[in-house]
């Protein structure tokens, strides 16, 4: 992608200016210089929900900032068996830096806004600022805590607790109001009855009864089966049996 110098402010391009990656995600470690250095490589794009981003295996060319959206990641068995073992929301990094091969297979909850890079770019540009190399490290061990936050969640919680705990996650990082001092969203849910029963490890009838208990309660009300409204984040988040799930991209959490 060619930066013509007359979409820049202060050498930093004007779409990067109010982009979540570069606010508060792993483009926010870069100086202006080298921010339109890598932009001159990137391309925007968007990918309808269903859609794989990368299959597990397959060999990595690019990485990604997701810019919205949801990014379902799955790890797959020898029989076919898949597994849901993460999400990824705006602005998370897309891809693993220095890695010949993917570790997990992506693919498009949602409809999903990526800038995408080819992987020599990003790898060179990591070996070049020791800025965002840190970054990258940080947001690794970030993630690693929230993968072992999750195992609590899977391997402790009740069936009410776990489908609470799914929706305080998606509420902090899709809603439409969002952040800490949020009292009130909405959002639509970005995965289907069958793929939250496979991420919390309970059945499509158990997660149904759940969201229904939920709605009677008046902890949450859903229109036409997906579009979800949390009038009181306090109600919801007391519902998740203790600490709620900590992710929030909607604050500089690195």
């Amino acid at each position: 992608m060619t930066v013509r110098h007359d979409i820049h402010h202060s050498g930093i391009p004007v779409y990067c200016l109010s982009c979540q990656a570069r606010q508060r995600g792993l483009c926010s470690a870069l100086d202006a210089d080298r921010l339109a250095k890598l932009a001159k490589t990137s391309s925007r794009h968007r990918v309808e929900a269903g859609v794989q981003l990368i299959g597990d295996t397959e060999a990595v060319n690019s990485y990604s900032n997701v810019l919205s959206g949801v990014v379902k990641l799955t790890k797959s068995l020898s029989d076919g068996r898949q597994q849901i073992v993460g999400l990824q929301f705006a602005p998370d990094f897309l891809g693993q830096p220095f890695k010949v091969k993917s570790a997990t297979h992506a693919e498009a909850a949602t409809t999903v806004s990526l800038c995408s890079f080819p992987k020599a770019a990003i790898e060179q540009m990591i070996k070049q600022s020791p800025e965002l190399e840190h970054r990258l490290l940080k947001q690794t061990l970030y993630e690693l805590d929230e993968a072992r936050e999750w195992m609590v969640t899977l391997g402790c919680k009740t069936a009410p607790e776990k489908v609470a705990s799914f929706l305080l996650m998606i509420a902090r990082n899709i809603g439409s109001s969002v952040g800490p001092t949020a009292t009130s969203t909405c959002f639509d849910l970005p995965l289907t009855r069958a793929d939250i029963s496979d991420f919390l490890g309970i059945t499509n009838e158990t997660v149904s009864r759940q969201l229904t208990r939920l709605r009677m309660d008046g902890v949450i009300r859903i229109e036409n089966n997906r579009h979800v409204t949390v009038d009181n984040m306090s109600r919801l988040e007391q519902r998740c049996g203790g600490r709620g799930p900590r992710r929030n991209r909607h604050v500089n959490k690195i």
